[in-house]
């Protein structure tokens, strides 16, 4: 083994310390022992290696697919060390382009320069945000030994996708909150990504709203006839809609509701792209707050754009059979009752529900990111001392990727999810009563005597039914939050998948 080594050493020009870095790392993936590491072991030993499971799958595929030169599915030392010393030749190149001043060294402005010349701005938080993930000796610099562990095991070392890998586990923007579209890079939108991004978002959410879309019609009938609907709980609810329209009857409305996905995130992207571009001043990075203001504006614009579909949902979720042959034939009708207004009632309650929304989803979300990372801190300090021998003669192996790194740990995708999950719960709580007196001004044929406005339904929800009026309908709209972002993060990484758009 040892003249194997030997030879594989001369044959890629590695040091005695590089030959024995790889080594001890091909050992550590080789859980059998056998010489040969399989994709099950690869995928299980990164794990063990601090790669985040979500991440484990797709990084290990890579390495496969770039390392198994003879196609056996399994990776061979040889072949191993030659992936590895040919990947660390391209991180060195990588590492030498952001290098501007030639110092040895990448400093926050570097970073800021090199992102803005793939169309991605930030500022100077967001880029020390970048450098403590890989900085180790806390210079806020990086050398070229910090940044080779940082990303030995990340498949690519192009910088194109070491920047979206910053964009998303360093969280040095906002998109992932609903609130906020996604950023795009110029490449991405050059090279077609973005509308693959979109359709996978679409069809995410076309395929959640479908599977959840009884509990979505149940909430509306309860938003709208309240204590009518409501005296038989869920289940009675249910058995109402059942008997009157049938299993079909389940999801009316839920055609206008998928159908008003595309135009509202094209109008929300365009009108995002542009916002951004007003707000950010002349040599300047577009902020924290600039990106949360230009993200709520254009929720607004979309929003007044594809109005009058929402008004068209509420009321095919509401009919009774017979009552509408189609979309079509209830627009018509609603024209020719109640003229070209009713697509626009419950307008101003709907506009003042999204900051408040907005802004207390994205506070709770920060919130519960910084906690969970607080936490993973000192749960690391707590077991850092119970490491093997091993582990600590060869820490640098432990310290290869992000997760390495105590001042910035990666939450990855679930944990995410999870805070997404609570935050936008919250924010639903704080503008629910906003958004039921939408639903009723839209459901209203006609105009009911000092109940017709905002503020004259409210006092009248408040007379007849309590406080406890303002949340009908809520119980439902919870129940369907759990299954719809499930059901949406499967399909969205299904759909990335088969359009060929690779991990972030």
């Amino acid at each position: 083994m040892a003249s194997a080594h030997g030879s594989v050493r001369e044959l890629h020009e590695l040091s005695a310390e590089e030959e024995e870095q790889f080594t001890k790392l091909f050992k550590r993936l080789d859980a059998s022992g056998d010489g040969r590491i399989d994709f099950e072991e690869l995928r299980e030993g990164l794990k063990k290696l601090g790669v985040h499971s979500d991440q484990a799958e797709k990084h290990a595929q890579e390495i496969l697919k770039k390392s198994d030169k003879d196609d056996d599915e399994e990776i061979e030392f040889a072949e191993f060390v030659k992936y590895m010393s040919e990947h660390q030749r391209k991180l060195k190149l990588t590492f030498d382009k952001l290098d501007k001043n030639n110092d040895g060294r990448i400093d926050t402005e570097e970073i800021i320069e090199a992102l803005r010349g793939l169309g991605v701005h930030i500022d100077k938080s967001e880029a020390n945000k970048i450098m403590k993930s890989m900085d180790k000796d806390g210079t806020l610099t990086v050398d070229w030994d910090e940044w080779r562990e940082y990303l030995l095991l990340h498949p690519s070392a192009d910088l194109k996708d070491i920047v979206k890998y910053w964009r998303h586990t360093v969280s040095i923007d906002i998109g992932e909150n609903l609130c906020v579209p996604d950023e795009f890079t110029e490449e991405e939108k050059v090279t077609g990504m973005w509308w693959r991004q979109l359709v996978a978002g679409g069809t995410a959410g076309a395929v959640s709203r479908t599977c959840t879309a009884p509990l979505d019609r149940l909430k509306v009938l309860l938003q709208v006839h309240g204590a009518n609907v409501a005296r038989g709980g869920i289940a009675g609810s249910f058995k109402q809609m059942l008997k009157e329209g049938g299993v079909k009857g389940l999801w009316r409305g839920n055609g206008m509701n998928v159908l008003k996905i595309a135009p509202e995130s094209a109008i929300k992207f365009m009108a995002y792209e542009r916002l951004k571009k007003l707000f950010t001043r002349e040599g300047h990075s577009l902020g924290v707050v600039e990106r949360f203001c230009s993200g709520s504006l254009a929720g607004m614009i979309s929003q007044t754009s594809i109005y009058p579909m929402e008004v068209l949902k509420t009321r095919l979720a509401i009919r009774k059979t017979g009552e509408y042959s189609g979309m079509w034939d209830c627009a018509v009708k609603i024209y020719q009752r109640e003229g070209l207004r009713a697509f626009y009632k419950g307008y101003i309650p709907n506009i003042l529900g999204v900051l408040p929304y907005a802004g207390i989803d994205l506070c709770i979300y920060e919130t519960l990111k910084i906690m969970w990372v607080q936490h993973s801190e000192r749960w690391q300090r707590r077991n850092d001392p119970q490491e093997t021998d091993d582990e600590k003669e060869d820490g640098t192996l432990k310290n290869m990727y992000l997760a390495k790194n105590k001042s910035q740990p990666n939450p990855g995708v679930m944990v995410l999810l999870a805070c997404g999950t609570i935050s936008s719960t919250c924010g639903q709580l704080a503008s629910y009563p906003l958004a039921l007196i939408r639903t009723r001004l839209q459901a209203q044929t006609t105009p009911i005597p000092g109940r017709d406005t905002m503020v004259g339904l409210f006092q009248g929800i408040i007379k007849d039914e309590g406080l406890r009026g303002l949340y009908r309908g809520i119980a439902p709209n919870f129940m369907k939050v759990a299954p719809a972002v499930s059901i949406s993060y499967v399909v969205y990484e299904k759909t990335r998948s088969a359009l060929g758009v690779g991990a972030k």
